[in-house]
């Protein structure tokens, strides 16, 4: 398939990559899931804003990874804070 060096290395980096990339955005969907599961269930505030840190560290670090873009990060925990806002009433 590659036809010398360089393209036989670019294959292989690549191949890290994706498997690196795969594993941290199926890490953002369970935390994603969790957090939606505390605000539907009605979950205490405590709960729900526990899980909403966990998914906004792990997001923000897939952002500064390069795994997602910033503005995707940014308008999933937009969404999510104005779900938990209008829930939750502190």
């Amino acid at each position: 398939m590659a036809n010398n060096k360089s393209t036989e290395k670019r294959i292989r980096q690549g191949e890290k990559r994706r498997v690196k990339n795969s594993a941290a955005k199926a890490s953002l969907r369970t935390v994603y899931k969790k957090v939606n599961k505390s605000i539907s269930a009605s979950s205490e505030p405590k709960e729900i804003i526990e899980n909403f840190n966990e998914f906004v560290k792990k997001i923000d670090t897939a952002a500064g990874k390069g795994t997602i873009h910033k503005k995707n990060a940014a308008r999933k925990k937009s969404r999510i804070a104005k779900r938990i806002n209008a829930s939750v009433k502190i």
